[in-house]
């Protein structure tokens, strides 16, 4: 394997604009293609030899790699989502999105029958079937990834859930404006993605959460998640450093009072 195989995008050491406030984002580290989230459980992928370069935001922290960002989604399929994925994302089959429905389904039980729910991002269709289970009429999964969830789906949605994707958009600020195209107003986006802990630079892009092989390449800390969503007029609330919701308003019946 090369990078001339996987035809990413060369490395430079001239600043970089920072993808989502525009602010010089020099390079900050490199790890090998095969860094995977698994090797926090201990398993390790032998090394790659190919190096994926990333760059931090002098001002919002964001962390994120350019190398993939001519990549057509194809070579996503090919390199990252393909058949050896399940072994760096065991969780991602049945296990994240079976609990992810869980929290659904418990913190929206008053309102299910009028919601409408997209899980943006889903990969497949567990956790809306487990949601449509539970009494959600209408829990749709989109995912460009997936042949069979590909298709956009018609009309806005009352709740956008999008777990654990935001840190696979090469482009955050194009991938969080296409989430919102699906999106009613009032209404809102309850995502995760974990952001950078306060002692990051301790570990740089050492940290478990980097992890290219995984398609980790958009790694957020609270301000970039704050700035990427203003962008589009949207808040976010932390509500852990993993869980968080985005809205513009949110629907009064709702009774919730989180302020961004």
């Amino acid at each position: 394997m090369s990078s001339d195989h996987l035809a990413l995008k060369s490395a430079h050491t001239a600043h970089a604009a920072c993808k989502i406030c525009d602010t010089a984002a020099p390079l900050y580290g490199v790890v090998d293609f095969h860094k995977s989230c698994q090797e926090l459980r201990g398993f390790q992928l032998p090394l790659s030899g190919v190096p994926v370069y990333y760059r931090r935001c002098g001002a919002c922290g964001f962390l994120f790699t350019d190398a993939f960002d001519d990549w057509s989604e194809n070579q996503f399929k090919t390199h990252i989502y393909n058949d050896g994925y399940h072994a760096v994302d065991p969780d991602y089959q049945t296990a994240r999105p079976s609990a992810n429905a869980g929290v659904v389904a418990t913190t929206w039980a008053a309102h299910k029958g009028d919601m409408r729910v997209l899980d943006f991002g889903g990969g497949n269709d567990v956790f809306c079937a487990a949601l449509r289970a539970n009494g959600f009429p209408t829990a749709v999964t989109y995912d460009p990834m997936v042949p069979e969830h590909a298709s956009r789906p018609d009309g806005k949605f009352d709740l956008i859930t999008c777990f654990e994707t935001l840190e696979h958009l090469p482009d955050p600020v194009a991938g969080i404006a296409r989430i919102i195209e699906c999106a009613a107003e009032p209404g809102a986006i309850f995502y995760s993605t974990l952001t950078q802990p306060e002692d990051f630079d301790q570990h740089g892009v050492s940290w478990w959460y980097v992890g290219p092989r995984n398609g980790h390449i958009s790694i957020f800390t609270k301000q970039a998640l704050a700035a990427a969503w203003g962008r589009h007029g949207y808040k976010t609330a932390a509500l852990n450093d993993g869980v968080h919701l985005a809205f513009r308003t949110l629907p009064s019946r709702w009774g919730l009072t989180i302020s961004g």
